[in-house]
């Protein structure tokens, strides 16, 4: 926050500060420097015994000290005995020069700085300090009660709406605000008010930021930025004096907006704290609350907030009169992608072949930042490949790496472990081609990455909000159709652990049919176990009060989906016995295909690409247990890993 009073030049400032400390320091060692050339300092006897023996050659006195010069050239000084009347005579009987001196004048004010000059030195140091920390604006030591707001002016690198894409619902909720913020008269005239706050309700990444930024800089008003855990100190009352601070800023630079990241961090709900109190962090929020909605009015100060965690916010600062509004900020359609992509694509050369919509059919799930870091990696990896252009293999690639993670070539497996592998991910390939409500397979590899030795990736045709009883069973028997085909081809004592990943995704899809969803014939449409919160926020299912009989058929229930779903990958990798080694073999030669080749090789028989052997030097995957595999949205709320 800006001080009232206005500043000088910090660097003049400055200068002046480290000059006055040089020049008391060159004064102290030219006092001393000036002492010392005065040479040897003997006593009042030897300087007399001196002259007995003929080694003085002059000397200069004065009331309080005699100063001269040996025979040989060397100086000295000494200090004459009061009433010694007999120095005089001593001089000419040795034909020493000798002559009055005036007492140096000013010696005691010399002395006296000489004794004082540390200590001022050291109190103008302190006191230079103490300026500077008290200009922080609430960062220093004497600064505690001044907010941490930042007022960011968007003189350069201004974000407008034009910036901010696939999140058109949100955006038109706040045009409102910024059409007030140009326009009062507008809505005042009519007995309207404008919302004093607006809270910004999204999972990270999907550009609430971004957002409040560009309400701001369309409206062309001043824009405080904060964090809410910049409001919460050890102290109590620190953070309520921020608060008032603040608001304070915002009255004199009204209209304007407030924008506070993170608000959970100082407005939970209140008696939750450790102990069932946090005294510093309610009063924060008590101060936080009167300055909204009090007895003194805020105008022109409206209040944009950003939270991914709605569910721990005090109602009191949710009610009409605080935030007014809360806009939800969603992960972007596919429509939505495609726009993002377009708007972080036209800072990077692109080559003809690149197609957004197909790089956005590819990313379900993804939001602003992970649309924005996929574009990044494309250009990082273009720029190591020497291209001057960004090709669609590149954001192929980058796409893989973000989803799947990084290659790793470097491992090294046997050709019995990497055959595993291979039929594996084609017992997962062959079942999905042949459920009619599975999504369309991607790409399958046996090119481990990240933690996944091998995955069978599919995408969906368009994104999907909610799920049918044919898709999920569907989904179960994909997920053991690389356990099957272990079985077929290696017999049931050479099954491997590579399946671990996909039993556990069935076993939780199966429970979530028949617990939450309610599609068990034999239980009904009926909840048996909610989602709740447990210590420090980590969630988890409870089974809710059930007799014995019913956690027995609930269990067996389970136990029928995943061995229904078992025995029909069976049934077709039995059937298409031909089409499993088929692909298997090719995923051997060239470790990974497209969905579209493995349609070719099925139909065909062939594959319209040179084979790439590799030679015995060459890196090969290696085996590992219980990995798990590439992921896609299921319904729930939430993301679910894909057995590959």
């Amino acid at each position: 926050m800006n001080d009232d009073q206005p500043s000088g030049n910090p660097w003049i400032k400055s200068l002046l500060v480290w000059g006055g400390i040089f020049l008391a320091l060159l004064m102290v060692v030219s006092m001393f420097g000036a002492r010392s050339e005065t040479g040897l300092a003997i006593p009042y006897s030897d300087f007399r015994a001196r002259v007995a023996s003929d080694s003085v050659a002059s000397v200069e006195i004065s009331e309080d000290r005699i100063t001269g010069k040996f025979t040989n050239g060397d100086s000295f000084a000494t200090v004459p005995v009061p009433g010694d009347t007999t120095l005089t005579q001593l001089l000419q009987a040795h034909d020493v020069k000798y002559s009055g001196k005036e007492a140096e004048q000013g010696s005691l004010l010399v002395y006296i700085l000489a004794q004082t000059l540390p200590f001022l030195l050291i109190v103008g140091i302190a006191f230079f300090a103490l300026r500077q920390v008290q200009k922080g604006g609430g960062s220093g030591a004497m600064g505690f009660g001044k907010s941490k707001a930042k007022l960011l002016t968007e003189r350069s690198g201004r974000v407008t709406f034009d910036d901010v894409a696939g999140i058109d619902e949100a955006r038109e909720e706040l045009e409102e605000i910024v059409e007030f913020l140009r326009d009062p008269s507008r809505f005042s005239k009519l007995g309207g008010q404008i919302p004093k706050g607006a809270l910004l309700v999204g999972s990270p990444g999907t550009g609430k930021t971004l957002l409040a930024r560009a309400i701001a800089g369309e409206a062309g008003v001043p824009f405080f930025t904060i964090s809410g855990s910049d409001f919460v100190e050890m102290f109590v009352g620190v953070g309520a004096s921020r608060v008032r601070d603040m608001f304070e800023q915002a009255k004199k630079n009204a209209p304007c907006i407030v924008f506070i990241d993170e608000i959970d961090a100082v407005g939970r709900h209140r008696g939750h704290g450790l102990g069932n109190s946090n005294d510093e962090r309610e009063q924060t929020l008590n101060q936080l609350l009167v300055e909204m909605d009090g007895f003194e009015a805020n105008e022109g100060i409206i209040i944009i907030a950003a939270t991914n965690r709605p569910d721990v916010l005090d109602p009191a600062l949710l009610r009409p009169g605080r935030f007014d509004r809360q806009v939800v900020v969603p992960v972007p359609d596919i429509e939505g992608r495609e726009k993002i992509l377009a708007v972080h694509m036209k800072k990077v050369p692109l080559a003809p072949d690149v197609n957004a919509r197909v790089i956005a059919r590819g990313t379900p799930g993804f939001s602003g930042a992970d649309l924005a870091n996929l574009v990044n990696e494309a250009a990082l990896l273009a720029a190591r490949r020497n291209k001057r252009l960004v090709a669609m293999q590149e954001f192929e690639d980058a796409k893989d790496k973000v989803m799947m993670g990084a290659e790793r070539r470097s491992m090294v497996m046997t050709d019995e472990e990497k055959k595993m592998t291979a039929y594996h991910e084609a017992g997962h390939a062959i079942v999905s081609l042949n459920e009619e409500a599975s999504d369309p397979i991607h790409k399958a590899t046996i090119i481990p990455r990240g933690r996944a030795l091998g995955m069978v990736m599919r995408l969906p045709e368009r994104d999907s909000y909610s799920y049918h009883r044919d898709k999920m069973l569907a989904n179960l028997s994909v997920a053991m159709g690389g356990r099957v085909a272990e079985e077929l081809i290696f017999g049931h004592d050479k099954v491997s652990s590579g399946a671990s990943s996909d039993i556990q995704y069935a076993t939780s899809l199966a429970r979530n049919m028949v617990t939450k969803w309610g599609m068990s014939d034999k239980l009904g449409p009926l909840q048996y176990e909610e989602q709740q919160e447990g210590y420090l926020g980590m969630g988890g299912s409870h089974r809710l009060m059930a007799s014995d009989e019913t956690n027995k058929l609930i269990d067996s229930e389970i136990r029928l989906l995943v061995d229904t779903a078992h025995a029909r990958a069976t049934q077709i990798l039995n059937d298409q016995n031909e089409a499993l080694h088929a692909l298997a073999n090719a995923m051997l030669e060239y470790e990974t295909l497209s969905g579209d080749e493995i349609k070719q090789l099925l139909e065909a028989g062939h594959i319209d690409r040179p084979s790439e052997p590799r030679g015995p030097s060459a890196p090969r995957p290696a085996s590992g247990s219980s990995i798990p595999k590439s992921g896609k949205r299921l319904s729930g709320g939430g993301a679910t890993p894909l057995g590959a």
